[in-house]
């Protein structure tokens, strides 16, 4: 691949004279105890501050203080007025605005719509301390104080919505957050790259309306600059009923708009650009306006903007909003291992800012022994937000770094016992595994590099992860090392050795793994493997655990509601559960996360993953309150507060013989006294979109076998250079 510039190549602003800060301001008076007369950026965040690399707004600011930048944060501000936006002044280059480690509507509301009364990312786990849509009021207040000071909006909720989007809780297709929030710029993915070349070139006195070329960035435009070339999507995939054949001797054919839904999009070029052209080519998505009123052009737009996301070969995007365009630029280059070193290696205090007294901010305690050793997923989940925003590439930190990281964790932070919670990242075990080929990757359109199989050009060798274990614990003062992010069982099985280190060494007592269902037809649509895969490393689990001498349980990971999903297949993974003795404490069902594969699926009800087209496959999904409850009572079988709508839903289904009190049945007959089994609906934020706390998927639950209690989870921090936790999970027969 391409290299972009070193991201610490750059010369240090002159500001770097007043050295490294103990924590980036909050208040003026600290800015006077620095020396400062005023911020060179400003970071206005929905989450507290705590200086920690999984939190966004500490490696951003960080990384821009490293740069020789002043930053300043201003963390949960009241948005109900402009005071707190103008605590710490006019920034002298601009102001960076982020809704957090998670998108502020998943933050505040469940999958069934329904308010939360906490949030892991304030202090003592308060709700309600940032608004809905909190880019958008976060910019607006900002504007209304500072209209002539650039804005730039980043982070998972930004990233996720820099198209037209569909928005899950207004039911609807929403315009790109760039166009709502009237911001200048908008970053998405990764940041660090885009971030620090925007603040030098904004130093060097640039106008942000000039800086329009910068890899991972999206920006507004009247019109199509002059020498690049339009390719209309439609030429690359076709959503509808052939077009007319084009006049060879016209330049351009101008085809009538058709109306929503019934038939092909109009042609926009004749021909289709060489190859030599392509770092000068857009593709056109269809217009918000088309995009909002018809699900299959909003398939179609899904579909290509997957398409366009190896920074390999990724082209400029661009969608019509109005009389604006939203002009998206190729992915950024992803981080070298020297860069990520070096960006985890930023003097961070790991630890809250002292304004917050003795309050626990949830998020961090879950986080704060725990360690990031790469990025990225090249799974391809379709309910999972982690290829939208940190790509496919996996980054990886050296061993030598992580080890240093683990002594600072050991000598430096508050309440350190020698046990490092986890050692991973967006999933366990994707440490070093890459492309076989730098050119074949650079060149590669899969979705996944293991689905429906593994692609025989990835390097599934484990032997780095289990020299990194093997290090970590021999640290001294190092009494554990734990691995709390998310097993992706089918590399597992490829390396025995690797499951056999991490069984005998690493598990406490429970390892989450992520199966999600067992039957094909939501299997295909989330682009998981099957139950064979599963019961391979179950039983590699078990033989190790045992050779081990150690009682070791699986925790897995199952979906409600999922797109694809029947109710007949609901039935056979309860009876699965059932017959193998799990029990789901907690179960949420498919949250929509805006981009995400399956939820174009869920709004438009086509397969994206496929050629979309008004006549293609169509997919079954679960909508409306009584289809999901149905499917979440199905994983809580054992409730008895589920037990009438299941027995509704299986004499529906013409399996009343489930209906009864023995061994066979799934529930019984009768109904206990009123007030008994009351259901749980999981109500915490376990929602694996990309932001909740328990993880990056969508629509998780906790599986129970007898009565251990499930070990806390690590946050998700989606901004940019977070690591990424999934939830925990667990599962055995009693």
């Amino acid at each position: 691949m391409v290299c972009a510039p070193e991201l610490f190549s750059y010369r240090k602003y002159w500001a770097a004279r007043f050295g490294v800060a103990p924590m980036l301001a909050m208040s003026r008076a600290e800015m006077e105890a620095l020396g400062w007369d005023s911020c060179d950026v400003i970071i206005v965040t929905g989450d507290a501050y705590v200086d920690h690399p999984s939190f966004g707004m500490a490696i951003v600011g960080r990384l821009l203080e490293a740069q020789g930048f002043r930053v300043g944060i201003i963390a949960q501000p009241n948005w109900r007025s402009g005071e707190d936006f103008a605590a710490l002044g006019r920034p002298n280059l601009f102001f960076g605005v982020t809704a957090g480690n998670m998108d502020s509507m998943v933050n505040r509301y469940t999958a069934d719509r329904r308010i939360r009364s906490d949030d892991a990312y304030s202090p003592g786990g308060e709700g309600g301390k940032r608004p809905d849509r909190a880019v958008i009021v976060y910019t607006q207040r900002v504007r209304e104080i500072y209209g002539d000071v650039p804005v730039i909006i980043g982070g998972i909720e930004a990233s996720l919505r820099r198209i037209a989007h569909y928005d899950y809780w207004s039911d609807k297709v929403r315009r790109s957050i760039l166009a709502d929030s009237k911001a200048d710029m908008l970053v998405y993915g990764n940041g660090e790259r885009q971030i620090v070349e925007i603040a030098h070139r904004l130093a060097r006195k640039e106008q942000i309306a000039t800086i329009t070329d910068v890899r991972g960035t999206a920006l507004l435009r009247k019109d199509i600059p002059e020498g690049w070339f339009e390719i209309d999507s439609t030429h690359i995939d076709l959503p509808g009923a052939p077009v007319v054949p084009e006049n060879p001797y016209v330049a351009r054919e101008t085809v009538s708009a058709p109306q929503s839904g019934t038939g092909p999009m109009p042609l926009r070029f004749e021909r289709r650009p060489a190859a030599v052209d392509r770092d000068r080519s857009v593709i056109r998505l269809p217009d918000f306006d088309q995009v909002s009123g018809d699900p299959v052009l909003y398939a179609h737009a899904s579909r290509i903007l997957h398409a366009e996301s190896n920074p390999g070969n990724a082209r400029a995007l661009v969608q019509r909003h109005g009389g604006r365009d939203v002009w998206l630029n190729p992915p950024a280059w992803p981080l070298s291992t020297r860069e990520m070193d070096r960006v985890y290696e930023l003097p961070y205090t790991r630890q809250p800012h002292p304004v917050y007294g003795d309050a626990r901010i949830p998020a961090y305690e879950m986080i704060r022994f725990s360690i990031t050793i790469q990025r990225g997923c090249f799974g391809g989940c379709t309910f999972c937000s982690i290829t939208e925003h940190e790509g496919r590439v996996i980054q990886n930190r050296s061993e030598e770094s992580v080890i240093r990281e683990i002594g600072m964790v050991r000598d430096t932070v508050p309440g350190f016992t020698g046990i490092i919670s986890d050692l991973g990242g967006p999933t366990a075990n994707m440490y070093r595994l890459h492309c076989r080929s730098r050119d074949i990757e650079a060149a590669c359109r899969r979705p996944s590099c293991v689905y429906p199989v593994i692609c025989k050009n990835l390097n599934t060798d484990h032997t780095p992860l289990v020299s990194l274990y093997r290090r970590a614990r021999a640290v001294p003062g190092i009494k554990k090392v734990l691995i709390a992010s998310g097993v992706r069982y089918d590399l597992a099985i490829e390396s025995p050795e690797y499951v056999k280190e991490l069984v005998s060494h690493h598990v406490g007592g429970y390892l989450k793994i992520a199966p999600e269902h067992l039957c094909e037809g939501p299997l295909s649509k989330m682009m998981k493997p099957g139950m064979g895969t599963y019961d391979r490393f179950k039983e590699m689990f078990d033989r190790y655990s045992e050779a081990a001498g150690k009682e070791q349980y699986l925790i897995p990971y199952f979906i409600a509601a999922h797109p694809g999903t029947t109710d007949q297949d609901m039935l056979e993974l309860a009876l699965w559960l059932k017959r193998n003795g799990f029990r789901a404490d907690q179960v949420q069902a498919f949250l929509p996360s805006p981009m995400a594969t399956a939820t174009a699926m869920y709004h438009s009800g086509k397969n994206p993953l496929r050629k979309v087209t008004y006549t293609s496959e169509d997919v079954r999904v679960p909508r409306g309150l009584k289809a999901r409850r149905l499917h979440k009572a199905f994983l809580r079988y054992h409730d008895s507060g589920n037990w009438p709508l299941l027995r509704e839903a299986l004499r529906r289904m013409g399996r009343a013989d489930l209906i009864g009190s023995g061994k066979q049945h799934l529930v019984p007959a009768y109904q206990p006294v009123s007030g008994a089994g009351k259901v749980r609906s999981g109500t915490g934020h376990g929602s694996r979109h990309g932001a909740g706390r328990k993880g990056l998927l969508f629509g998780t639950q906790h599986v129970r076998a007898g009565s251990r209690p499930v070990p806390a989870a690590r946050p998700v921090d989606l901004n940019p250079g977070s690591p990424v936790g999934r939830g925990k999970r667990r599962s055995r027969p009693r």
